[in-house]
């Protein structure tokens, strides 16, 4: 279980059923564990209630709001959600031990033994009860919230890097969660409040005194960082994206301000802004009174920025600047969308008090993030990245950056995602034609949507069709382009990055972009011997 509480956890063995024997009294541990145990009137006070049947006065051993995820003595939440609404699953979390129930209304009927809380909204809710069940864990640390468009995990890593001295650096981000004293695969970039909080909690626990996170425009608007302090609020750029959720670009932006305003129920104590995003710009002057502005880009008005930059393909280098000093770096990371990036990590390491001068001799001991323009070396006289690039934006940043520095020809493999914005999809193939010499368009994740569907929404972006073909299997698409690759060729496969997945329907396969590259290269090698 990712949450903070485990099936053997002392507290939920407390509240397990035993025999109704006479002779047989429940062990005085667990009379003592059950005794200390969290009252649901701790965590709801009565104002915050609508209606209420049963006790208020009643011990709860933790929170769900998935009816699998329930334990003897969980207090659930049958929060309404997009696909599926959770009170069609309150009898179920009952019969697994749910002693407490959150909802929007109260049943017509139910057992004498549950209590039911009626309240305003269960979602808002389900954010103030985890951060009171867990003991305010963001009050205990320094958490710093990424949020954008593009390159939040970049970001996040970096500045977990920079940060990183002798106490430990939580995480949770897109590729995984670092809890301090364990790290586990992520299961969504910003996960929902009760596993927020939860995961905050053992970070606290292992040690951690700073966490950094990616706050995804989902996870605002549904209320999953609601209440959460933030020591530093960052913010990348807005290109388009989600539209399918928020509709228009006015509105996604609308959705990401509201990490700096306050409307999330805290105002972070530094906010970091991109200066060179026009949205930037203008969520600046949105900022409150009393709130640290710290601005980055190569805008000549940013506070920390970048000057004198210097692309080739091997490395970035540029000169930083900031209001009390300068030094000359040498970067890992490829491409001015990456000088942004550390600029990002770099402006909010220096808000918070941080060193440059120290903090950025680290940057040589970066290893770069898992499907981040991540090289692929298998004795090909080629170049293959791997990069998570799955908005038009994103991918006319990496491929006007690999075309200005690529030799030879710039080939590209990638998709679309079903059940996303559709209108991105020509965006996203007419950004590929700009660049690349040849394209192969595959299938990326389709989810419920036929990959027919999604290369007929995509066919409207085409300029050059002698320059794409279509593909629908993502493995035969990745053999025609390594066949096709000569040397001084540079081969992107874009869209999954970090991913180790395909989403087919209800259907989940493996496939790694990176993994199936070695494979088909050490195949073809083999041939060719």
């Amino acid at each position: 279980m990712i949450g903070y509480l485990t099936q053997d956890y002392a507290l939920i063995h407390a509240f397990r059923a035993r025999p109704s024997s006479p002779a047989r009294k429940a062990d005085p541990v667990s009379q003592r564990i059950f005794k200390m145990a969290p009252k649901l009137s701790d965590c709801i006070p009565e104002n915050e209630i609508v209606a209420v049947r049963g006790e208020l006065d009643r011990p709860i051993s933790g929170l769900a709001m998935d009816s699998r995820r329930v334990v003897p003595g969980s207090l659930f939440f049958a929060v309404p959600g997009l696909r599926s609404d959770g009170f069609k699953y309150v009898d179920e979390a009952i019969a697994r031990g749910a002693v407490a129930v959150v909802t929007a209304k109260l049943p017509t009927t139910g057992p004498a033994k549950v209590t039911f809380v009626q309240v305003a909204d269960p979602r808002a809710m389900l954010a103030r009860v985890a951060q009171r069940f867990y003991r305010f864990p963001d009050r205990d640390m320094q958490v710093v919230g990424v949020t954008g468009t593009n390159g939040k995990t970049t970001v996040t890593h970096l500045l977990k890097h920079f940060l990183n001295g002798d106490q430990r650096i939580g995480l949770l981000g897109t590729i995984n969660y670092d809890l301090g004293a364990r790290t586990v695969p992520s299961f969504k970039t910003t996960p929902e409040a009760l596993d927020i909080f939860g995961m905050l909690a053992q970070m606290r626990d292992a040690g951690c005194r700073q966490a950094v996170m990616e706050v995804s425009s989902h996870g605002i608007d549904q209320r999953r960082v609601l209440g959460l302090q933030f020591g530093a609020a960052v913010f990348t750029n807005l290109t388009r994206d989600h539209l399918d959720y928020h509709k228009t670009l006015d509105e996604y932006f609308a959705v990401k301000t509201r990490l700096f305003t306050g409307a999330i129920g805290s105002l972070p104590k530094v906010a970091v802004i991109n200066l060179d995003d026009p949205h930037g710009e203008k969520l600046a002057a949105l900022i409150p009174a009393g709130v640290k502005v710290v601005t980055y880009g190569e805008h000549p008005q940013a506070l920390v920025r970048a000057e004198k930059v210097t692309l080739n393909f091997k490395s970035t280098s540029f000169r930083l600047v900031w209001p009390q000093g300068e030094l000359h770096v040498e970067s890992p990371l490829l491409g001015h969308y990456n000088v942004s990036n550390l600029l990002a990590a770099a402006a909010t390491a220096w808000g918070l008090g941080r060193d440059p001068v120290v903090f950025m001799t680290r940057l040589k001991s970066f290893k770069g993030v898992a499907g981040r323009m991540e090289r692929i070396e298998e004795g090909q006289p080629f170049n293959v990245l791997v990069d998570y690039a799955h908005t038009d934006d994103a991918l006319r940043n990496a491929l006007g950056m690999l075309r200005a520095i690529t030799p030879g020809r710039l080939i590209t493999v990638f998709g679309c995602g079903g059940n996303r914005d559709r209108t991105k999809r020509p965006l996203m193939v007419k950004a590929v034609q700009e660049f690349a010499d040849y394209a192969f368009a595959t299938a990326d994740n389709p989810r419920n949507e036929t990959v027919t569907q999604i290369f007929d929404d995509m066919r409207g972006g085409v300029t050059a069709p002698e320059k794409i073909a279509w593909i629908e299997d993502r493995r035969r698409a990745l053999s025609l382009a390594l066949d096709m690759a000569k040397p001084g060729d540079c081969l992107l496969i874009a869209g999954k990055g970090h991913e180790s997945y395909q989403e087919f329907a209800d259907t989940v396969i493996p496939f790694d972009d990176r993994q199936v590259v070695r494979e088909l290269i050490g195949i073809k090698t083999l041939k060719r011997g």
